[in-house]
C-alpha cells in the first residue's frame, strides 16, 4: 500500500470531509439563494461528483469521484476567463464569481471558504 493510498481524500488541497461541510453550509443558506450562491453549490457539487457538468467548461469530471487536480485547475483557469469577459461586456457575474471563488478556494488559491 502507498502513502497516496492510505493519505484521507481531498478535493484539490481541500479534505473531502471540509469540502461536505462548505457544501452543506451553502444548502443551508435561505432560499431563494442568489446568484453567487449558485455559483458556489455548482462548483462544488462538480468537484465531489455530484454534477456532471463543469461550471464554466461543461465539461465531465475525468476522474472516478470527481475531477482530478489538473481539472480543477483548468476549471478554475476557465472559470476566471468567463469572469473578466462579463466584466467587460457587462453581464451579469454573480454565479460566475461564486464559481470562481470555490474553485480558487478548492484549488487552494486563497484560504476563506465562499
Amino acid at each position: 500500500m502507498t502513502s497516496d493510498e492510505t493519505a484521507a481524500p481531498v478535493v484539490g488541497v481541500r479534505p473531502l470531509d471540509e469540502v461536505f461541510e462548505a457544501i452543506e453550509a451553502a444548502n443551508g443558506s435561505p432560499q431563494p439563494w442568489s446568484g453567487f450562491e449558485h455559483g458556489v453549490l455548482g462548483a462544488y457539487r462538480w468537484a465531489v461528483g455530484a454534477q456532471v457538468a463543469a461550471p464554466a467548461t461543461a465539461a465531465t469530471a475525468l476522474g472516478a469521484t470527481g475531477p482530478c487536480r489538473a481539472q480543477l485547475l483548468a476549471e478554475c483557469q476557465a472559470v476566471a476567463v468567463r469572469l473578466r469577459e462579463a466584466v467587460r461586456t457587462g453581464a451579469d457575474t454573480a454565479c460566475t464569481l461564486g464559481a470562481y471563488q470555490a474553485l480558487a478556494w478548492l484549488c487552494g488559491h486563497h484560504e476563506e471558504r465562499p
